[in-house]
């Protein structure tokens, strides 16, 4: 009974993992933009979701009401008014200039806010638990879970159901021909940023509600959503969520055998994955 709780409470671990994970994946499969920044950007999000808090007294959760269109907004001025410029060099401009942005959010959230841990409270939900025989379920994680399955779901509809989608592979396949068939491929980089944004500022909030973060909590952050990325396959949407459980589940076997191994055997997990299927598990394929 003890394993098999470990085992679900890992799984649902990987739900968050994989909200980490999808603005990243997004960025990367459509743009061909490994970005440094995201896991900065997961933080931002939760300090808007802090200070819109502080000023109107919503909850967090509420708060996205707000945050999700600031953050949407960040993304594709980011994306319009600097990325793209890097996207024409090579994979060492997007790189760098990422690299320049997590510096700036990190400073810049430091001399705003300090050095302090934060968390956003959302009451009760936090340590309310259901009871199934001899487990108990956190109903948060379930939460956490459930958004995790509904964004990935509404992704999935976005790109097989929709204009819009459709532009996206094609521009993911082949932007050049994209280009020649009337598609503003540099437009449509900013859209793909800003619906990117929406997932990792869900992401951030949902995050700061279960845990403490701090200016410096993006890089972790950053590396838990590539595994995560990488486990699943460059380019799948539900590989995504595949990998973070993965991780979730790594993580827990490793805190139950031993606290100090909990965030290693994730890693490990990862590594082992990464030698024997170096695309992933389940990578996208093309026609």
């Amino acid at each position: 009974m003890d394993w098999l709780n470990t085992f679900i409470q890992g799984s649902l671990l990987g739900g968050i993992y994989a909200l980490f994970a999808i603005g990243l994946s997004l960025s990367f499969g459509i743009m061909r933009l490994v970005n440094i920044a995201h896991g900065d950007l997961i933080v931002l999000s939760a300090y808007v979701a802090m200070v819109v808090g502080q000023g109107t007294g919503l909850d967090p959760i509420s708060c996205l009401i707000i945050v999700v269109p600031v953050m949407f907004a960040l993304g594709y001025a980011l994306q319009r008014g600097l990325l793209n410029q890097t996207l024409t060099g090579g994979l060492l401009p997007p790189l760098l200039v990422t690299f320049g942005i997590s510096i700036i959010i990190q400073n810049g959230l430091l001399q705003g806010f300090g050095a302090y841990t934060q968390r956003l409270q959302q009451g009760a939900i936090e340590t309310a638990s259901l009871q199934f025989g001899g487990i108990s379920v956190g109903v948060y994680p379930l939460l956490v879970f459930g958004v995790a399955l509904l964004a990935l779901g509404s992704l999935q509809l976005l790109f097989y159901r929709t204009g819009l989608g459709r532009a996206f592979r094609a521009v993911s396949d082949d932007a050049d021909t994209a280009e020649l068939m009337g598609v503003d491929n540099r437009k449509l980089y900013a859209v793909a940023l800003g619906i990117a944004m929406i997932f990792t500022a869900i992401a951030g909030v949902l995050f700061a509600i279960r845990t403490n973060f701090d200016p410096a909590a993006g890089p972790i952050r950053l590396i838990l959503a590539f595994e995560a990325v990488i486990i699943g396959g460059l380019g799948s949407m539900w590989g995504t969520l595949i990998g973070g459980m993965i991780l979730g589940i790594a993580q827990s076997v490793g805190a139950a055998l031993s606290p100090t191994w909990q965030i290693l055997a994730g890693h490990i997990a990862f590594l082992i994955i990464l030698i024997v299927r170096p695309s992933g598990l389940f990578p996208r394929t093309r026609d």
